[in-house]
């Protein structure tokens, strides 16, 4: 996987984090512990945050919000606040035509606050680059108040939500929370991406010579061939797929399909294919031969990257893979948000 070296790691292999750090956002926001586990200790955090509207309530609509939109808030709070159930109030309607769903996109300008002590964890995430959080509507890796915050938004929308500990950090607290304290998130909704597509979309490109071949299943899998030949030693890089959609900056967060295996066997050690549409996360969070390989690349593309040790997790390895093995990626660009604009 392709993932950088983070504490928190998801199945038998590394795992791509699936909450993404754009401006001072820490990977503490990710859930703990495998997405087949979930953290909630009560039914209704147990239950599924991407499937229906959380509602309102006393206590999320107590809280008041002043400021402009995107930039620094100020916030008038009760505390402590202690929510029984999760509470989501849309303190601001925005006017966007698209709502977000199960497998949407949200980027979001988001602050965070402890609602027990009043006080602020975690700045807003913007700046005048445009940089921000984009949060993936699924039910793998992030804390499960934050999807069901931006689950059913439209661009425009400023959202209050009243999150319980199950839904946050549970009984591990974080900097600034305390094991068990519920948490507030106030997110303004910079764009919503209803519909992400399944599969790269581009015109397909000359194959290059001495390179895996890549053969696609109806749905867009792939399935790759090594050549019976050694590794190179250099990172190299072909497009498969040519996609006509905005070009990937460094800084931006990514959806992605993709399948990696070893040059040395042909075998897949890590695909998101089979377990969620896509994949959501930072170019600047993944090893460094995963970033070159999307950095500069467009939306709609197919990427075949093959990535030797020094360019992915060097001598040192990770579960699954030594320090001299060569990897190969296959990778569908479905889309970009975040970061500096291109």
């Amino acid at each position: 996987m392709p993932t950088r070296s983070y504490a928190l790691e998801r199945g038998p292999v590394s795992k791509i984090p699936a909450l993404l750090t754009i401006v001072g956002l820490t990977l503490a926001l990710t859930a703990c512990g495998s997405s087949d586990t979930p953290q909630a200790t009560d039914a209704a955090a147990a239950s599924s945050p991407s499937a229906d509207c959380t509602q309102p309530g006393k206590l999320s609509d107590s809280v008041k919000v002043t400021g402009d939109f995107g930039a620094p808030l100020d916030i008038a709070i009760d505390a402590p606040l202690a929510p029984t159930t999760t509470q989501r109030t849309v303190a601001i309607e925005g006017s966007g035509t698209d709502t977000a769903k199960k497998d949407s996109i949200v980027e979001v300008a988001i602050t965070l606050y402890n609602a027990k002590t009043e006080k602020i964890v975690q700045p807003t995430t913007y700046s005048t680059d445009g940089a921000s959080l984009v949060i993936p509507i699924n039910d793998t890796g992030l804390l499960h108040g934050l999807v069901r915050s931006a689950n059913c938004a439209v661009e425009g929308d400023r959202i209050v939500t009243v999150s319980t500990a199950a839904d946050a950090f549970t009984d591990q607290g974080t900097t600034g929370v305390a094991a068990g304290e519920p948490v507030i998130f106030v997110m303004d909704v910079v764009k919503v991406i209803e519909s992400v597509p399944t599969k790269a979309s581009g015109t397909d490109q000359p194959a290059e010579a001495g390179l895996p071949t890549v053969a696609l299943a109806a749905d867009g899998a792939p399935t790759v061939t090594v050549p019976a030949t050694d590794a190179p030693t250099d990172l190299k890089i072909s497009t498969l797929k040519k996609g006509d959609g905005k070009v990937v900056t460094d800084g931006a967060s990514v959806a992605v399909a993709y399948t990696g295996v070893l040059w040395a066997t042909g075998k897949t050690f890590d695909s998101s294919w089979g377990r969620s549409p896509y994949t959501v996360f930072p170019t600047g969070g993944v090893i460094p031969g995963f970033t070159q390989a999307l950095v500069g690349q467009t939306v709609g593309s197919q990427v075949l990257a093959v990535i030797p040790p020094e360019f992915g997790y060097g001598e040192a390895g990770t579960q699954g893979i030594s320090g001299t093995d060569t990897l190969v990626f296959v990778i569908d660009i479905l889309a970009a948000e975040g970061g500096p604009k291109a």
